[in-house]
């Protein structure tokens, strides 16, 4: 049964750390690109970073951008966000996410439609 579990939210204050993991079993993680996605109270979700199944690739969204890295370790199957200089309007739930490989297609997206498996997610809250 494919599966896959974050861990590592909490509650931090401005200008603190997390790092979230995505841990994944049931399949071969390393034919899944990984999205990591946000949504906050009342908002539609929102892609921050991808990172393709290698790897080698990654993208992540402006907002983030020199703040939030994204890495993936395929021999334990886990994926990870690394996010540095916390702001308020990071608070969200966090979520990972997998899509298959799928060649001539691109390797990354942020549209949540793309992605076949999700994570339950993981509470993010940044306040003083």
């Amino acid at each position: 049964q494919l599966q896959l579990v974050e861990s590592g939210g909490g509650l931090v204050e401005p200008g603190g750390s997390l790092r979230l993991s995505c841990a994944a079993s049931g399949f071969n993680f390393d034919y899944f690109h990984i999205g990591w996605f946000r949504q906050a109270p009342g908002k539609e979700r929102e892609g921050v970073s991808c990172i393709s199944g290698n790897g080698r690739n990654t993208i992540e969204i402006d907002p983030v951008k020199g703040r939030f890295t994204v890495s993936r370790n395929n021999a334990n199957y886990t994926a990870y966000l690394q996010m540095n200089n916390l702001k308020p309007e990071d608070t969200a739930v966090y979520y990972c996410a997998a899509k298959p490989t799928v060649w001539g297609q691109r390797w990354y997206s942020f549209n949540p439609a793309d992605y076949d498996y999700w994570g339950q997610g993981t509470q993010v809250t940044v306040s003083s």
